[in-house]
C-alpha cells in the first residue's frame, strides 16, 4: 500500500470504528454486527491490516485514549489507510445520539464506525483526517504539553499552599520552587526550538502585542492547519467560533463548544494581556463591551478575531501591520 488518496466507490466504501486500550483494540465495520479485539501491539496492527485487506475504505476513526492511539494511527497512515483520531467526549456524545446508552468496548467501536461514515460525508475536511505532525513539531507539541502539565501542578501546589497546616508548609514550598526550576528550563528549551526551527513564523507572530513566546509556541505546534484553511475552518477547530442553539422559530443564545482545548485556552490568556497593549485587540474589545457585551462574551470575540490574524499571517507570510488590522472609528 502507499499514502496516495483512496477514492473508493460510494456504494462499496467501508467505515471502521477503533475502540483502543493500552494493551488492546476493539474493532468494527459500519454495517456488520461483528466487533474484533487486537492486541496494542505491532501484531495487533498487522492482523487489523490484514483483516481490512480486500475491502474499499472510506476512514478509519480511532478514539483518542491518552496517546495510546498514536501508533496504531500512525501506522495505518504509513500503509495508506484514511485515519481520524477523535475527541472522546465528541465520540461519546454522538453515540448517545445515536441512541447507544450503554457503554462497552463493542458498542463503543460500533459507535466509532457510524460516527466514521458521518466525519467522511463533511464537506469541510479541516482538521478531520490524521497526519503524522513532523518530528520537530512533535517535539514542540511534546515540550508544551509538559509545560502545561507543571503549570496545572504549580496552581494545585499554590492553591494546596494557601489552605494547608503550617507544618506541611516548607514540603508545599519546596515542591513549587523544583516545578518553577523545571518550569524555566523548559521555557528555554521551547524558546531555543522556536529560534532554531520555526524562526520565521515565530518572529511574525512575536510581533504582535499580546502574542509571547508561549502564545506562539501553542499555535505553531497545535494549529499545523493555520494558513491552509479558511477562517470559519480555524475557529472551529480552535473551539472559539459561535455555534447556533436555534430551534423552530427560537433563536437561541450562540455557545462555542468543543474544539482543541489546548488552543483555546492559551487565547483567552492571551486576550487579558492584548486587551489592554494591543490597540487594534483593545479597540476591538472596549467597542464590544460598549455595545453591552459581557467580558467573557468580548474575550472570545477577541479571541476570534486573533485567531483571524494569525491564519492571515500564516497564509500571506507578511509581518505584523497594525493598519490592515485596525478598526475603523
Amino acid at each position: 500500500m502507499t499514502n496516495a488518496a483512496r477514492e473508493p466507490d460510494a456504494a462499496s466504501v467501508q467505515f471502521v470504528g477503533v475502540d483502543m486500550a493500552r494493551e488492546s483494540f476493539v474493532w468494527a465495520v459500519h454495517g456488520e454486527s461483528a466487533t474484533h479485539a487486537g492486541a496494542s501491539d505491532e501484531s495487533g496492527f498487522k492482523a487489523l491490516l490484514q483483516a481490512l485487506q480486500g475491502r474499499r475504505i472510506g476512514l478509519i476513526v480511532v478514539e483518542a485514549t491518552g496517546g495510546c492511539e498514536r501508533a496504531l494511527a500512525r501506522f495505518l497512515f504509513a500503509h495508506g489507510l484514511p485515519v481520524a483520531v477523535v475527541n472522546p467526549r465528541a465520540a461519546r456524545e454522538f453515540a448517545r445520539s445515536m441512541g447507544h446508552l450503554a457503554k462497552t468496548d463493542a458498542i463503543d467501536a460500533l459507535a466509532l464506525a457510524h460516527y466514521a461514515q458521518t466525519l467522511a460525508g463533511k464537506t469541510d475536511q479541516a482538521g478531520v483526517r490524521f497526519a503524522p505532525p513532523g518530528a520537530q513539531v512533535e517535539a514542540l507539541q511534546a515540550l508544551v504539553s509538559r509545560r502545561n502539565q507543571l503549570m496545572s501542578m504549580r496552581t494545585a501546589e499554590g492553591n494546596r499552599l494557601a489552605g494547608t497546616v503550617r507544618v506541611l508548609q516548607p514540603s508545599i514550598r519546596a515542591v513549587i520552587k523544583t516545578l518553577e526550576r523545571e518550569i524555566a528550563k523548559l521555557d528555554k528549551r521551547i524558546d531555543a526550538m522556536l529560534r532554531e526551527h520555526f524562526a520565521e513564523q515565530a518572529k511574525r507572530f512575536e510581533d504582535i502585542k499580546g502574542v509571547g513566546v508561549g502564545t506562539c509556541a501553542t499555535m505553531l505546534a497545535f494549529m499545523p492547519e493555520l494558513g491552509h484553511s479558511s477562517h470559519r475552518s480555524i475557529a472551529k477547530l480552535a473551539g472559539v467560533a459561535p455555534l447556533n442553539q436555534d430551534s423552530g422559530k427560537a433563536r437561541g443564545k450562540r455557545h462555542v463548544w468543543g474544539g482543541r482545548s489546548v488552543v483555546r485556552s492559551t487565547l483567552h490568556m492571551s486576550m487579558l494581556s492584548a486587551v489592554r497593549f494591543n490597540p487594534v485587540i483593545k479597540t476591538f474589545y472596549d467597542r464590544l463591551i460598549a455595545a453591552g457585551k459581557p467580558k467573557k462574551v468580548a474575550l472570545i470575540a477577541c479571541s476570534h478575531k486573533l485567531l483571524r490574524i494569525l491564519n492571515a499571517m500564516a497564509r500571506s507570510e507578511k509581518p505584523w501591520d497594525e493598519t490592515l488590522h485596525a478598526i475603523s472609528a
